[in-house]
Formats: C-alpha cells, structure tokens, sequence
C-alpha cells in the first residue's frame, strides 16, 4: 500500500503525524532493496570519511542528546527506516526546532558540511517556501558515530539528505537523495523554482540532437518518480543512449549530470562520479525525456532521467521538482 497523494503531487501531504507514519512506513515507495549492503571494497578517492567536516559534527551531536532523545530518534545502522525514500515524510517526530539552541547550530554545520556553498542557499531557500524553513525538518541518526558504522539522515517536504562517512559501500550520498521544490504554479517556466535551471540545463541536451535521436530520446509516459532502483549491467534503460552521441553531445550530457551533483559537497561528488564510471561512464547512460506534463506545452520537457548500471536520476518538474538520485552499484 502506498501513500495516497493529493491532486498532482505525490508524497506531498503535509501533517503526516508519527503514529500514521510509522503506520504507512511500508508505503513509502521504494524500500531497502535500493540501498547496498554496507559491505565490499573500499576504492582510492576522496569519498567522505568519519573525519570529514558534517561527519565529525554528526559524532558531537550524537554525544550531546540525551537519553530521551537518544531512544527517539537513535536506531541500529540496518533500520528499515535508513531504507525510505519519499519526496516528503518525518524520519522522527521532533523538529529541528526542538532541540537545543546548541543542537541546532550543530545541525546546521552538519547541513552545511553536506552541501556546496550554493547548494546550501538554494536549500535553505527551498525548506523556507515549503515547510517554513530548517527547523521544520527532522533527523535521526542510524549506528553510532565513530564507531565504523554509522548514517546520519535529515527528511522533511521535499528532502532526503544523508551524511555517512562512507559507512554505506559503494552507493554514493550514503544512499538514494530527494530533493524538490514547491514552487511553481504549472504554467510554464516554474516562476521562482531554484531548480528549474536543471531542466533547463538537460534540454539544452535535446535541442542538440537530431531528429531521429530526438525520436529515441522523446517517450509517452514516465515511470513512477520512486523507481529508482539501480539496475546494474544487465538493466534495460529507457531513452537514448549516450554513447551513441557525437563527443560535444556527450559534454552537455555530462554537463547536466555536473549541474545535478553541483548542490552537495565534493567528496560526495567525487564518490557519485567515481561510481558512475565504474558503471560504465558516459557511453553507458541513457537519457530519457518525457512528453507527459509539459507545463505550458512549450516542448521544454519537465520530466527526464538519466540511468546507467549504477546512476539513476529521475526529475519530475510538473507541477513542480521532485528529483531523485541514485548513485551505487548493485548489492
């Protein structure tokens, strides 16, 4: 059983309280079989580590809760709950806002840690229009910090972001990430959405194909926003592929994949990029537009994914962003 959106906007009922979320947790899209075992080799790049800047400050706010809080929102690393994935849901009933004045700016530091300076604006900006801002967002932390296994996750409208010091092996971000916008009134060009520039960004892609790429790359139909399971090599993936485009037609696609990474820090970055190459890199993703939802029937496509073995991101701009990455190799 799924969640049951209101109008066009999946996952984005507002008032979820604790008990009805733990009483639909099972619902909530896509389980644990999107996140890889926390087992396998580790590889030579610079991923994040227990000692990187937001996980250092997830180890001083694990040391600062109290014992109420502690049996709250703290759980064993291979908690069902470390395995959802919804545009919008409360992984803990308290509120940044409920925890200390002190708890709080280390929240925000572990916040800022995740994100690139500008990433960090167009959240806050985001989390202002959507729910009133940070402190309207909950945390919960998975294992405990220092200890060789451990996640930190922050969820709310329109949020996943993780921290894990590479407890997680290889899946990038600790895991799948959601990000969105509530801004929008479906009329063309989404007024005010800080995202809608990634749209943008991936049409400049299909504006640059020829006609009959355009008729490979240009579908019906797109799948669920949550259907983003990492396939591995013997996947099917929907659109064109990449590696059948001219050499500057694959740097606009690997422009589009940087300007989706651009929001979050670069050892994540660095780990999505060094996963995505192991999957094959550019010559082995697909990129997919859909005709459904053209806001303003503009043909600027709003909905559109790329997918590789080990890259899935979906982005759903109608009636407003709802994007989801994936960045891992299969378990």
């Amino acid at each position: 059983m799924s969640v049951q959106p209101k109008l066009d906007c999946p996952d984005c009922e507002d008032g979820v309280s604790r008990r009805d979320f733990v009483r639909k947790m099972t619902g909530l899209a896509v389980a644990g079989s999107l996140l890889p075992l926390a087992t396998g080799s580790r590889r030579a790049f610079a991923a994040p580590t227990a000692k990187s800047t937001a996980e250092t400050a997830v180890k001083r706010f694990y040391d600062s809760l109290s014992d109420t809080q502690r049996n709250e929102i703290c759980f064993p690393f291979d908690h069902k709950l470390r395995h959802n994935i919804s545009a919008n849901w409360p992984i803990t009933k308290a509120k940044i806002d409920d925890y200390s004045k002190d708890q709080q700016v280390i929240l925000d530091e572990i916040f800022r840690g995740v994100t690139s300076p500008d990433g960090y604006d167009r959240f806050q900006k985001q989390m202002d229009d959507d729910s009133g801002g940070f402190s309207e967002y909950h945390v919960a932390v998975f294992g405990t910090p220092g200890s060789g296994q451990f996640e930190w996750e922050m969820t709310g409208r329109h949020l996943t972001i993780r921290a894990d010091g590479d407890s997680v092996a290889n899946a990038a971000f600790g895991g799948p990430i959601v990000y969105g916008h509530g801004a929008g009134d479906g009329k063309k060009g989404l007024p005010g959405n800080v995202f809608y520039y990634q749209t943008l960004k991936a049409n400049e892609v299909f504006n640059a194909l020829d006609g009959k790429q355009r008729k490979a790359a240009l579908l019906g139909k797109a799948p669920k926003e949550t259907d983003v399971l990492v396939q591995g090599g013997s996947g099917s993936f929907p659109g064109l592929s990449v590696g059948d485009l001219s050499s500057d037609q694959k740097e606009l696609v690997e422009s589009v994949l940087k300007v989706i990474l651009a929001p979050y820090r670069e050892e994540d970055v660095n780990e999505a990029l060094t996963l995505q190459k192991e999957g094959g890199g550019l010559d082995a993703l697909h990129m997919a537009f859909y005709q459904a939802e053209d806001l303003g029937n503009d043909q600027v496509w709003d909905i559109w994914r790329i997918e590789s073995p080990t890259v899935v991101c979906h982005f759903r701009g109608a009636p407003h962003v709802h994007a989801y990455i994936n960045i891992a190799k299969k378990a």
